[in-house]
């Protein structure tokens, strides 16, 4: 396992329990032979050819005693070690569920909770139970973990209450993975939340009549959910247009979609509205009580930007049907979006241009920069949505050094980068100012995020872009060809009509991606 952990850095959440289950399912017999194990760490679990944990390394176990016999020698690997152990206290099953906290915070995050410089800081930190949680995890694993790691050996969980944690309930689990996994991010869709609703729906709205009529039968009496996805299809129906009669169709067939249905302009674009609400209200499903994407965004912090644009991509892509082409559908746009980047993260940071030409550095200790484009103005973050603006000729002394490397990016992407696509530059004043939250380099694509949920992907082979923005209340999704020609969507277009394999499969990537980083 340590093995794996080292080629992938992180593990994705559905990895995590996939794993974690085996590993409490080994552990919860050893307890029960009342065996202690007393060394759980990443290097002590074996994967099989099938991808199967295995626990191994019992060089230190011991039979489970009475408290007042049990063995108070402090033994163990050092960032696993509880505070009662290091108090000799003496080992029991509460310090196997310690060490177990501590495998899923270094799984989820690439490093153990305790980990400091030196072994003296390292066990204070243990003994006082202090870490972070990064804000990037979600909030049923910092529970978890949090849970398993409680100073007090009484208020850990027991074993059977961790599988049966929110964490594991609300969350996917793969029941197999592929040995591919020991090296790359597995490619899989987490199950939505919403996807039992996206099936009904679908079939309500979009079926045949006998779809229709069988959902009718089987479900109009059923719960609450239902009845709403009935009220929809019943509110469309009565809002639809008369249509042509046709030769070449029957009245059990599909109507076409609405983009493409015959009849007055009026009517046309009543239709195509009635369908797009009620698109859109399946799109906002997966955004629980929000009713538009800004509202979802606003004070929000970097795990949920990240988990709002996942939920959003994840909703299309598991309910919108099969097609061959790209829709043809063309929308003036006011986003904007990275033209040209530069990784120098080996020494200070991320940097990249905007379609309005603002340069912006992510810098390796967190911290967000950008030079406005007058070339004059900087805006300086701490921390999610707290900004300090002054000028670049007389920056605070603090920030000297960091001005000086933002004026570096920007001459070098102006002097030696070409842009990367053909989207206008257009800017609307309405929309926040747009800075870096989140990137992440694989070996095929570059991921970018950003505060206002705009997210990017580069692909590096092709030169393709795939972008996701909100605006006006809808999701749009603009994808930028080998050609450097670009196309913009809306979602619920997609919805409705699919897309081509060649964009599918970039935007599943770019789902893994995002789902990597909230990881």
């Amino acid at each position: 396992m340590a093995h794996i952990l080292k080629a992938r850095k992180v593990l994705t959440e559905p990895e995590v329990r996939y794993y974690l289950r085996q590993i409490v399912s080994g552990l919860k017999y050893l307890h029960e032979q009342e065996i202690l194990h007393r060394d759980l760490k990443l290097g002590n679990f074996f994967i099989n050819e099938a991808m199967e944990l295995k626990v191994g390394d019992f060089g230190l176990a011991a039979r489970l005693e009475p408290l007042e016999h049990r063995r108070r020698t402090i033994c163990g690997t050092p960032n696993y070690l509880s505070p009662e152990v290091l108090n000799k206290q003496g080992h029991g099953c509460e310090s196997d569920i310690w060490a177990l906290g501590c495998v899923m915070y270094t799984m989820l995050l690439g490093r153990p909770p305790f980990e400091t410089t030196n072994l003296k800081e390292t066990y204070r930190c243990i003994r006082e139970a202090r870490y972070t949680m990064p804000s990037s995890l979600l909030a049923p694993a910092k529970h978890l973990i949090a849970s398993m790691l409680s100073k007090n050996p009484e208020d850990r969980p027991r074993l059977d209450d961790i599988v049966r944690h929110e964490f594991f309930v609300q969350g996917f689990t793969p029941d197999r993975l592929s040995s591919s996994c020991c090296h790359t991010v597995p490619d899989f869709h987490l199950s939505s939340p919403a996807k039992n609703f996206f099936r009904k729906a679908a079939a309500a709205l979009f079926g045949g009549k006998k779809d229709k009529a069988r959902y009718i039968d089987t479900h109009n009496r059923a719960s609450k959910e239902d009845e709403d996805i009935y009220k929809l299809r019943h509110d469309l129906k009565k809002t639809s247009i008369t249509q042509q009669p046709s030769k070449h169709r029957t009245d059990e067939e599909l109507p076409p979609p609405p983009a493409t249905v015959a009849g007055s302009g009026t009517a046309v674009v009543e239709n195509r509205q009635q369908v797009g609400d009620v698109i859109r209200m399946i799109v906002r499903g997966t955004l629980g009580s929000c009713s538009s994407s800004s509202e979802c965004l606003e004070d929000s912090t970097m795990g949920s930007v990240a988990d709002t644009v996942a939920r959003v991509l994840r909703g299309c892509l598991e309910n919108m049907p099969e097609a061959d082409c790209i829709p043809r559908e063309q929308l003036s746009t006011s986003f904007q979006w990275v033209t040209k980047w530069v990784d120098y993260s080996n020494k200070y940071g991320f940097g990249y241009q905007l379609s309005d030409h603002t340069v912006g550095v992510l810098f390796n200790n967190g911290a967000h920069m950008s030079l406005l484009p007058d070339k004059r103005t900087v805006h300086y973050y701490a921390e999610l949505g707290q900004c300090s603006v002054f000028t670049a000729t007389a920056a605070p002394e603090q920030f000297l050094s960091q001005v000086t490397v933002l004026k570096y990016f920007s001459h070098y992407m102006e002097e030696n980068l070409m842009d990367g696509g053909d989207l206008p530059s257009v800017t609307d004043t309405r929309r926040p100012r747009l800075y870096l939250l989140q990137w992440l380099k694989s070996d095929k694509a570059l991921m970018m995020l950003f505060n206002d949920g705009t997210f990017q992907v580069n692909f590096y082979h092709d030169h393709t872009k795939v972008i996701i923005c909100s605006q006006d209340e809808e999701y749009l999704l603009t994808y930028i060809n080998e050609d450097r020609l670009s196309t913009t969507f809306r979602l619920t277009t997609l919805l409705v009509s699919g897309c081509a394999p060649e964009l599918k499969q970039r935007m599943e990537y770019a789902l893994n991606m995002l789902l990597q980083r909230c990881n």
